[in-house]
C-alpha cells in the first residue's frame, strides 16, 4: 500500500465534511478542487496546516485548519484529520509544554497550575484567577511549538512521499 492509497483511506470524504455542521459555513469554498487533490505538495502542506492548528489553545483547531487550508489552497481532508493530533489524551502534555517553553522564553516564573475542580471553585472563577496568570506563555509556547511541529510534519510527509515515489520507481525497473 503507497503512501498515497494510506492517506486516501484515512481522510475524511467531502460528504462528511459537507455534513458538518460547523463546516457547513464553507460550503460554498468547497468546489475548488485544488482542496480536494492529493499529491506532495497540497498533501505536506495540508498535514503542517493541520499539525499548526492542532496547537491552538481553544476548541477552533479543525475549524481554522479547514479555513487556513481553504485559503492556501491545500487539501482540507488531511488538514482536517492532522488537526486531531490533540486529543483528550494529549492535550495536558503538550500544553504543559507549551506552557513551560513559553515561560522560559518570556522568563516569567511559572505559577502553579491548579486543576479545574468545580467543587472548589467554578470554571469561571478558574478562569478568572488561573488562567489570566498562563496565557501569555501558554499562547507564546503553543505558537512557537506549533511551528516547529508543523515544519517538522510538512518535511516528514514530503520525505515519506518521495521515498514512496523511489520504491514505486524501483518496483517498475525490477520489471
Amino acid at each position: 500500500m503507497t503512501f498515497r492509497d494510506l492517506v486516501k483511506h484515512y481522510i475524511p470524504h467531502k460528504k462528511s465534511i459537507e455534513d458538518n455542521k460547523i463546516l457547513r459555513l464553507l460550503a460554498e469554498y468547497l468546489h475548488d478542487p485544488n482542496i480536494w487533490h492529493i499529491h506532495r505538495r497540497s498533501s505536506a502542506g495540508g498535514a503542517a496546516i493541520g499539525i499548526f492548528c492542532a496547537f491552538i489553545p481553544f476548541p477552533i483547531q479543525t475549524f481554522s485548519a479547514a479555513i487556513l487550508a481553504i485559503y492556501l489552497r491545500m487539501n482540507l481532508p488531511i488538514s482536517i484529520l492532522f488537526s486531531f493530533f490533540t486529543n483528550p489524551i494529549t492535550i495536558p502534555f503538550i500544553f504543559f509544554y507549551c506552557y513551560k517553553l513559553g515561560s522560559i522564553i518570556l522568563l516569567i516564573d511559572e505559577q502553579k497550575i491548579e486543576n479545574i475542580s468545580l467543587n472548589n471553585t467554578t470554571l469561571y472563577e478558574w478562569f478568572n484567577t488561573i488562567f489570566l496568570n498562563i496565557w501569555e506563555p501558554l499562547l507564546v509556547g503553543c505558537f512557537i511549538l506549533g511551528l516547529i511541529a508543523s515544519a517538522i510534519t510538512y518535511s516528514l510527509v514530503r520525505l515519506m512521499w518521495r521515498f514512496g515515489a523511489i520504491i514505486k520507481w524501483g518496483r517498475r525497473h525490477k520489471l
